[in-house]
This record gives structure tokens, C-alpha cells and sequence, in this order.
């Protein structure tokens, strides 16, 4: 299956804390980093996701924040480190590819917003991600 979300890295399911219908699964991502997805209990059934599990963490690319250092006192658990490696930009939009250990992440964000932040390749970064918008599948 092809699928028009540019943001897909492997990873090894870590942990998963089920709750009553959501649950959290930690993912190690090829790189190293730890990713947190929140999915639903039935999808974790469906998926069989249990530590061990390999997976695709799956990220949109509007879903992918940046931010020029660490940010703390933040709700958003996934905080990847990453370089600027292009930016592409349009009339109101921005393309930013950055890579981070193990992949590469596409982030859409304002024209204005990649203006004021001074992205350029080689700019460092943290790409930002709440573990509410990432999916998981498994190969």
C-alpha cells in the first residue's frame, strides 16, 4: 500500500500502558530516539503491538512543529532532535525536510513562520509532535 504521508520511520515497540480505549506505545525509532504514539486500545489489539513488535511510526507532515532549541514546560511529548537539510518554499507555505538519527521528517509550516525562524539548511532543530498524531503500522 502507498500512502501520501511523507513522514514514515521504523521502529521497535518499546512499551505499550493500555487504558480503558486509548492506550500509549512507545516506540524506539531506528535512530535511537523514543517516539510516543496515543492510538486507540482496539488498534493496538488489531496491530498486535506488544514490546518487540517492528512498526512504522506514521507522521503528516502538518503535524510536525518546529522549534530552533529544546522546548520545555511543553505538553507535546515527541521531541526530535534534527538539521534543516532544504526548505522549500511557496506563496503562504513552507517545506522543511530535517534530518534526524535514523530518517528524515518533512515538516509543513508557514512561509512566515520558516521567515522568522531563519531556516536554512543546516539550521539545527527540534521537530515537535504530539502523540496524538502519530499512527502506527506494522510491516
Amino acid at each position: 500500500m502507498s500512502l501520501s504521508i511523507r513522514n514514515q520511520i521504523p521502529g521497535t515497540v518499546t512499551d505499550v500502558t493500555s487504558g480503558e480505549v486509548m492506550a500509549t506505545v512507545k516506540v524506539r525509532l531506528a535512530g535511537g530516539q523514543d517516539i510516543t504514539a496515543a492510538i486507540t486500545l482496539e488498534a493496538v489489539e488489531e496491530l498486535g503491538l506488544a514490546a518487540g513488535t517492528a512498526v512504522r511510526a506514521l507522521v503528516k507532515s502538518t503535524e510536525v512543529s518546529l522549534a530552533t532549541a529544546p522546548v520545555e514546560g511543553l505538553s507535546i511529548r515527541n521531541q526530535l532532535p534534527g538539521r534543516v537539510t532544504d526548505v522549500a518554499t511557496g506563496g503562504a507555505m513552507a517545506s522543511v525536510k530535517v534530518a534526524v538519527e535514523g530518517g528524515e521528517l518533512t515538516s509543513a509550516i508557514t512561509r512566515d513562520a520558516a521567515t522568522d525562524l531563519a531556516l536554512t539548511a543546516g539550521t539545527s532543530v527540534v521537530a515537535l509532535i504530539k502523540s496524538t498524531e502519530v499512527s502506527l503500522a506494522t510491516a
